[in-house]
Formats: structure tokens, C-alpha cells, sequence
């Protein structure tokens, strides 16, 4: 065992397991709101919505994660304008800017040097990279979606259930859709570093995909999330270094793996449960009608 943890006492992969699990926090929280509310697609969408910030920041040298945000939050106002101005469904407009993104990314990035070296870090990321400044965006990036989490947690239970008697409430649902949809962004943005803008969607659903086999109540699906996101970052970083397979491939698939894993196992028990019960007594046969009475 101490062997196989040895790799640990790198200072560059204690870093990637301290930031991948800030990740980890993260995405459990947010992703368990993503999985209720059905919002993969836009999670997806973000993830290569903020392919051209990141890739113009790249080629300028500026913070990717900078460029990456701004260009998120660019595409959630696109598809707010979208929905409002063009009357456009809301997964139209997604799907719409989320091509454009793609494309305009994939232009910026066909007139850098170093073609295939910035496109492989954008989309796949590079855990093993994360500095210690980086290190400290993810530990306040996690305490932002913590605080929001907390302070909206009514307004989205309620909007989860009906968005009009959330009005009713005065809880506000379209107040509430937007944090939401900022703290989707936040994620995928302080995820970028870890697996890039193709896994990101893996870490933020199959964690929370796998904690809800066990548990209906919401916090409790979000801390078990977490814990399961940060298995995945330990076992993934583990697998990459005695493997050699790419980090950031190897987390996001671990984390797969582990909710493929959690429907096997809440299967398996479902069943023994189902066969450990007593059969139901056979039901008592109903009485005989009683013969009517003939009135002269």
C-alpha cells in the first residue's frame, strides 16, 4: 500500500490531488443540482462555450482562467438574450451557441504556433500543472458555490419542484435559475484545469449519478457526491502514474467507472432485499354475495 501511495510525495501531485479535490467539492454540489434539474446539456455547453476565452488567452498569454470565465459568462448571456429577444427554446439556444463557441474556438486556436499542444490542454487539461496560486482560485471558487449553494438552497427546491409556486412564495425562481446557471459556470470554469473542456462534464454528473443511488435528500446526495468526486481524483491520479495515462482522461473515467459501479451495487442490494422478504399471506377469499330478497 505504501508503494502504491508513494507517487503522493511529489509536491506536484500533492497539488493536483489538493486541487483536484477542491474540484471534487465543487461539482458534487453543483452537479447534484445539474442531475435534479436535468441541466446536462447546458454543463456540456459551458464546457466549449468557453473554448474561444480560453484559447485567445493561450495565444496572448493571458490566465486562461480568466479568458475561460469571460467567455462563459459571454455564452450565458447569449443564451439569456437568446431565449428573451430570438423566442428561441431554451435547448435551441444552447445548442445553437454552443457550435458557434466551438467553432470560434477552434479557429483561435488554428492560428496559434502550437497547434497541437494548446488544443490537447484545452480539451483534455492538465492536472499535474496546477500551480499554487491555482491552487488557491480552486479554494475560493469552492467556498463561492459552498455560499451560494447554502444561500439559494429554498429557491432552488422549490423552483425544482414548480417554478409558479416558487412565485408565490416570493422565493423568485428566475433569481434562482440564475445562480444556478452561474454556479454551473463557476464549475466548469474551476474545472477546466483538472480535466479540461471535454471531461468536465464527467466530474460534475457522475459523482452526483452515483450518490443518488443511495440517498433522496439533497445534502446528503452532495456530500456523498463530494466524496466520491475525490475518490475519483485519488484513484484517477493513481492510475495515471502507475499506468502512464493522461491525468485528467484517467479522473474523469475513474469517476465514470465508480458510478457504473454504484447502480451495480444498489442493484445488487435492491435484489437481496426484494428476496430476503417473507411472501406476502395469500389474501382472504372475499365473502359470498348475499342473495337478494324478492319483494312481492
Amino acid at each position: 500500500m505504501t508503494g502504491i501511495l508513494e507517487p503522493f510525495t511529489l509536491d506536484f501531485l500533492q497539488r493536483a490531488l489538493v486541487g483536484g479535490g477542491l474540484v471534487a467539492v465543487l461539482c458534487g454540489v453543483v452537479g447534484t443540482w445539474v442531475v435534479i434539474r436535468g441541466m446536462a446539456f447546458l454543463g456540456e455547453a459551458l464546457a466549449h462555450g468557453m473554448l474561444p476565452g480560453v484559447a485567445l488567452a493561450t495565444v496572448v498569454g493571458a490566465p486562461v482562467l480568466v479568458g475561460g470565465a469571460l467567455s462563459a459568462v459571454a455564452m450565458s448571456l447569449g443564451i439569456a438574450a437568446l431565449q428573451r429577444r430570438g423566442r428561441l427554446s431554451y435547448d435551441t439556444s444552447i445548442g445553437m451557441l454552443f457550435v458557434s463557441m466551438l467553432a470560434l474556438g477552434v479557429v483561435i486556436i488554428s492560428h496559434s504556433g502550437s497547434f497541437a499542444t494548446d488544443a490537447t490542454s484545452i480539451l483534455f487539461g492538465d492536472i499535474l500543472a496546477i500551480a499554487p496560486l491555482d491552487v488557491l482560485l480552486l479554494a475560493v471558487a469552492a467556498v463561492v458555490g459552498l455560499v451560494v449553494a447554502v444561500v439559494f438552497h429554498r429557491p432552488l427546491v422549490a423552483s425544482a419542484l414548480d417554478p409558479r409556486i416558487a412565485a408565490v412564495l416570493g422565493l423568485r425562481p428566475r433569481l434562482a435559475h440564475a445562480a444556478l446557471v452561474g454556479l454551473v459556470t463557476l464549475a466548469v470554469v474551476a474545472s477546466y484545469q483538472a480535466v479540461g473542456s471535454l471531461l468536465v462534464v464527467g466530474l460534475l454528473l457522475a459523482p452526483a449519478v452515483a450518490a443518488g443511488q443511495w440517498t433522496t435528500r439533497i445534502p446528503t446526495r452532495m456530500a456523498l457526491a463530494a466524496v466520491v468526486g475525490i475518490a475519483a481524483v485519488v484513484i484517477g491520479l493513481l492510475v495515471s502514474w502507475h499506468a502512464a495515462t493522461a491525468a485528467g482522461a484517467s479522473v474523469a473515467a475513474t469517476a465514470i467507472a465508480l458510478s457504473g459501479l454504484s447502480w451495480a451495487a444498489r442493484s445488487i442490494v435492491t435484489t437481496r432485499r426484494r428476496a430476503a422478504r417473507p411472501p406476502a399471506p395469500p389474501a382472504a377469499p372475499a365473502p359470498a354475495p348475499a342473495p337478494l330478497e324478492r319483494t312481492p
